[in-house]
């Protein structure tokens, strides 16, 4: 069979070119030229006819009759349910037919065990899956089954890597859902380039979102990450796919966090978490009791809680500051999991508006069990760590903070408030400070609510 025409084509400027070449002619860019299949000759002959006219701009085309959105009739398939209740979660209660989920992640950070106990999890549901691995052989993958447990035996393997190979494997078994292991490692014989390039990637992920929607399998990808945290390869591979998840965690922790990014199907920024066992992964059912620290002795100054709202699930997070005597030179500012340029602007505001004398000192900040602290709802519990630790007077383990600290020292009101007191409530929490905006909220019975028009307020508040 004849190997399909492929062009060189510029990812800055778009133009085409017969061979690889290091510079693009038409836009000089350096090393911008990818291998792409190329259009069939016929269509490239037809949009060239009758230049000129109107008509030919649609040339090789054919007329279809065009509907109004009101007359499309809803096609409600049901979703997939996995069992794996975080990952359920995640994608708004579970896998859409026929889409197409990509989950990135740094290498060893558990993508490939979790979704072979989502396939494992299927199928002992008695939905049929398919396993395709281009990374490791049958071999690894079934010590990893061992790990998981019985159900991981009965997952289809399919260790391959051409994509036709893939496809029609997969189109002859008619699986409900399919994993591919990783979208870097398969290839299509169309195009000259070493599996993992621009080319390659955005094709085979093209090929497989057709055989998705045509065919209603749901297609789930693994992908590598880069240096800098995106998804190895183009980016059109996340504007493709339908989901994107993120696989994140540190490598000392026992913890993971699926985040969604996007999803077409359901709410983004939903977050679950899963706790790493020697028989895979366990999906965690109150993520606020991980992120909080369990003190055996008395407390320690410096440590504050507050609660953020993933998606829609609110979740408590401890922050914890450490303020001391700079040894020499310009004091160190040291932030893990919070904007260390928002760190910077809350030192400099709790040194103006509420008289703490932080310029001489080394701060060094840190969110308990490596969360982030993303939304500006945590400024207060940071403010109030930081104030925690230059006092040296530690704060109750049943405190909350919630609120934005402004550049005049005001403590502004956050959304869904009522909803974090609720889960604060639960987690045992006795007393919240909130802005004085934010006071009326209603908030449990035994959850004491104090309003707060500013930093120094708090700080007063806490010396008493």
């Amino acid at each position: 069979m004849a190997r399909a025409r492929t062009v060189y084509r510029c990812t800055e400027c778009g133009a085409d070119h017969a061979k690889w070449a290091g510079r693009c002619d038409a836009c000089g860019e350096w090393n911008s030229l990818v291998e792409e299949a190329a259009a069939p000759s016929g269509a490239a002959a037809g949009a060239s006819r009758r230049k000129g006219g109107a008509a030919s701009l649609g040339a090789g085309g054919r007329v279809v009759e065009a509907q109004r959105i009101s007359g499309i009739a809803r096609a409600d398939s049901a979703r997939i349910r996995t069992g794996v209740a975080e990952f359920d979660f995640v994608l708004g209660g579970g896998i859409v037919p026929g889409s197409l989920v990509l989950v990135g992640g740094e290498p060893g950070i558990g993508k490939s065990t979790m979704l072979l106990q989502v396939a494992a999890a299927l199928e002992a549901a008695g939905t049929p899956t398919l396993y395709v691995s281009g990374e490791e052989s049958a071999l690894q993958v079934k010590l990893r089954a061992d790990r998981i447990g019985a159900s991981a035996q009965l997952v289809p393997f399919l260790g391959e890597t051409l994509v036709e190979t893939v496809i029609a494997t997969a189109s002859r078994r008619a699986p409900a859902v399919m994993v591919v292991d990783s979208i870097q490692t398969v290839f299509t014989g169309d195009l000259e380039g070493a599996p993992g390039n621009v080319g390659q990637v955005r094709e085979c992920a093209a090929r497989l979102m057709r055989f998705a929607k045509e065919e209603g399998v749901a297609v789930l990808l693994i992908g590598h990450v880069t240096k800098g945290g995106g998804i190895a390869g183009p980016k059109t591979l996340e504007h493709i796919v339908d989901t994107v998840l993120y696989f994140e965690g540190e490598s000392s922790l026992d913890h993971r966090v699926l985040r969604a990014t996007k999803n077409r199907f359901g709410s983004v920024d939903e977050i679950g978490v899963f706790r790493m066992t020697e028989g895979g992964l366990d999906p965690v059912a109150n993520p606020s009791e991980l992120f909080l620290a369990h003190h055996s002795g008395p407390a320690a100054s410096g440590s504050a809680v507050t609660a953020l709202i993933e998606g829609t699930r609110p979740v408590l997070v401890e922050v914890q500051a450490l303020a001391a005597k700079a040894g020499f030179g310009t004091p160190q500012r040291v932030s893990t999991g919070f904007d260390a340029r928002r760190l910077a602007m809350l030192l400099a505001v709790l040194e103006r508006r509420a008289g703490m004398p932080v310029a001489s000192l080394d701060v060094f900040l840190n969110v308990v069990g490596g969360a982030r602290l993303g939304e500006p709802a945590g400024d207060l519990a940071v403010a109030a760590a930081l104030a925690s630790s230059v006092h040296d007077r530690p704060i109750g383990t049943r405190t909350v903070f919630i609120g934005e600290v402004g550049l005049g020292g005001e403590v502004r009101p956050v959304s869904q408030v009522e909803r974090r007191l609720a889960e604060a409530e639960k987690l045992g929490m006795k007393r919240a400070f909130v802005s004085a905006r934010a006071a009326h909220a209603r908030a449990p019975r035994s959850l004491e609510v104090r309003g707060v028009h500013g930093v120094a307020d708090v700080i007063e508040a806490l010396a008493t």
